[in-house]
């Protein structure tokens, strides 16, 4: 929604960047603490920043098809979604952090469209997901991939396949400070 007021390149649009901003600086304040914790100062300190800014749109009279009515229509239409980050937190304020998740997806998207077969594009597919997973979960891709690559054509993953658990990004087994000799080792 900020980018939307920041578009709008008008003395009520700086309105509008300047109560985000607010939240976004309180955000930074509340980055490290545990998400009880963090509701309660979002409560505190945010929610009533956020009823102030909801209450300046709704009361503005940004009429017609410019760009601040619309960034106002946007706002009102969203205020449920808006607030939501306020009562739990575990959620983010913005999705940026899932936006820079898919953005490598996104983007390559053209790309696969030129997979030579079905089979290139399932392999992609299984390879992108891997990745994701790994880097949600913490892990060094690329020690990641050198542990896969060095250590499962070793094993008998298809006499045993329930190996495989131990290499999944998730399994405590898969940390990237963790020696690839210890990935191996039987439960």
């Amino acid at each position: 929604m900020r980018r939307y007021w920041l578009k709008a390149d008008s003395k009520n649009g700086q309105i509008g960047v300047d109560y985000c901003d607010q939240l976004y600086h309180l955000e930074r304040q509340f980055k490290h603490l545990s998400p009880g914790k963090r509701r309660k100062s979002r409560q505190k300190h945010s929610k009533p920043i956020v009823e102030q800014f909801l209450k300046w749109v709704d009361e503005s009279p940004f009429f017609g098809k410019n760009a601040l009515a619309k960034v106002a229509e946007y706002t009102l239409n969203r205020v449920h979604g808006l607030k939501a980050f306020l009562f739990d937190g575990r959620i983010e304020i913005d999705n940026n952090p899932v936006k820079n998740a898919i953005r490598p997806n996104v983007i390559g998207r053209k790309n696969w469209l030129f997979s030579v077969s079905e089979a290139g594009a399932k392999a992609n597919a299984i390879c992108l997901s891997l990745a994701e997973t790994a880097k949600a979960n913490g892990i060094d891709f690329y020690q990641y991939l050198v542990t896969l690559m060095t250590e499962l054509p070793n094993l008998p993953i298809h006499q045993q396949p329930e190996i495989l658990n131990n290499y999944m990004p998730w399994s405590k087994k898969s940390k990237p400070h963790v020696q690839t000799s210890h990935l191996s080792e039987k439960n």
